[in-house]
C-alpha cells in the first residue's frame, strides 16, 4: 500500500508543474496587461509599475522567480486589489466556495446512488425510465442555465428563497446555487450507479447470497453497494473538479463572495497573480482530490494497487 501511495504521489507533482507551467505563459500571451486601464499610464509610471512587480524581467526569470515564491507559499501581491495579497484574498474566499462546492458534492452523491440503485432494482420499468429521462435532462442543461431558472421560479416567481447573496449566512440563501451546482453532478452519478447496480447484481456472489435466502435490502447493503460504487468513485475527481470550477460562475450568478469572484474579476482586469494563484490553489485541489479518490479505490478494489 505504501509502493501505491508512494507512485501517486510522485505522478502528482510533474502533472502540477506542468498545471503551473501552461498557466503562467497562458495569462502573459493573452491581449491587455494589469495596468491597463480606461486611462492610460503615462509610460515613465507604467516602467516604474513593471520594474516593482518585475514584469520587466525576460519570462524565465520571472516564472522562477514565482517559483521560489510558490515554494514558500506565496502567490505574491494582487495587482487589483491593491491592500491585499493573493493569499490573503484566497484565505478570504475559499471557506464559501468550500462550503458551497461540498455541500453540493454530499447532495449529488445521497440523490444520485439513491435514484440510481432505485432504477437498477427496478430495470425497463416505468420508474427506471422516469429516472433515466431525468439524467438526461439534468446531463443537457448546463448548470450556468439551470440557476437563472431556478432564481426566476423560486426566488421571483414563488418568493420562497432568496435571489442571491449570502445574507446572514443561513440555508435559505445556499439552497439554489447548491442545487444549481449538483443537478449535473446527481444525473452523472445516477446513470453511473444503476449501470454498475444492474451488473453486480447479475454477478454469481449475488446469486449464492440469494439463495441462502438473504432479503433484497441485505443483499444489496451487505454484498452489492461496495463493488457498485466503484465507477462513482472513479467519477469523483472529475466530478469534484466540475463541481470546484462551476462554482466560479454559480457563484457569479448568485452574487456568493466566494474564490470565484476573484478569479472572474481577475481574468477581466488581467490580474496575472491572482489568476495564478486562483488557478495553481484550484489545481492542487483537484490533484489532491483524485489522490484521495485513488486511495479509496485501492481499499475498495484491492487488484488496483498491483
Amino acid at each position: 500500500m505504501l509502493n501505491f501511495v508512494f507512485r501517486r504521489l510522485l505522478s502528482a507533482i510533474p502533472t502540477l508543474l506542468i498545471l503551473i507551467g501552461l498557466a503562467f505563459v497562458l495569462i502573459r500571451v493573452a491581449p491587455g496587461g494589469p495596468f491597463d486601464g480606461e486611462k492610460q499610464l503615462a509610460p515613465e509610471i507604467e516602467a516604474n509599475l513593471r520594474a516593482a512587480y518585475h514584469l520587466d524581467e525576460p519570462l524565465y526569470k520571472q516564472f522562477g522567480r514565482y517559483l521560489v515564491n510558490l515554494a514558500h507559499g506565496d502567490f505574491g501581491p494582487s495587482f487589483q486589489y491593491r491592500d491585499f495579497s493573493v493569499t490573503e484574498l484566497i484565505r478570504s474566499g475559499f471557506p464559501v466556495s468550500l462550503r458551497l462546492g461540498g455541500l453540493a458534492m454530499l447532495l449529488a452523491l445521497i440523490v444520485g446512488i439513491t435514484a440510481g440503485s432505485f432504477a437498477a432494482l427496478r430495470q425497463n420499468s416505468a420508474a427506471d425510465y422516469s429516472v433515466m429521462a431525468t439524467t438526461m435532462i439534468g446531463i443537457s442543461i448546463p448548470n450556468f442555465v439551470i440557476a437563472p431558472l431556478l432564481i426566476l421560479v423560486f426566488a421571483v416567481g414563488l418568493r420562497w428563497l432568496p435571489a442571491g447573496g449570502l445574507g446572514d449566512g443561513s440555508v435559505r440563501h445556499l439552497i439554489l446555487p447548491v442545487i444549481a451546482l449538483a443537478l449535473p453532478q446527481i444525473a452523472y452519478i445516477a446513470r453511473l450507479m444503476r449501470g454498475s447496480m444492474i451488473e453486480v447484481l447479475r454477478s454469481p456472489f449475488i446469486r449464492t447470497a440469494r439463495a441462502q435466502g438473504l432479503s433484497t435490502g441485505r443483499i444489496i447493503v451487505l454484498h452489492a453497494l461496495k463493488p457498485a460504487l466503484l465507477p462513482v468513485v472513479s467519477y469523483l475527481g472529475p466530478a469534484t473538479a466540475a463541481v470546484i470550477t462551476g462554482s466560479v460562475v454559480i457563484e457569479q450568478i448568485f452574487g456568493i463572495p466566494g474564490l470565484g469572484r476573484y478569479f472572474v474579476q481577475g481574468a477581466l482586469n488581467r490580474d496575472y497573480t491572482l489568476v495564478m494563484g486562483v488557478v495553481v490553489f484550484y489545481g492542487t485541489l483537484i490533484i489532491v482530490f483524485n489522490f484521495f479518490v485513488d486511495l479509496l479505490y485501492g481499499w475498495l478494489d484491492p487488484r488496483v494497487r498491483l
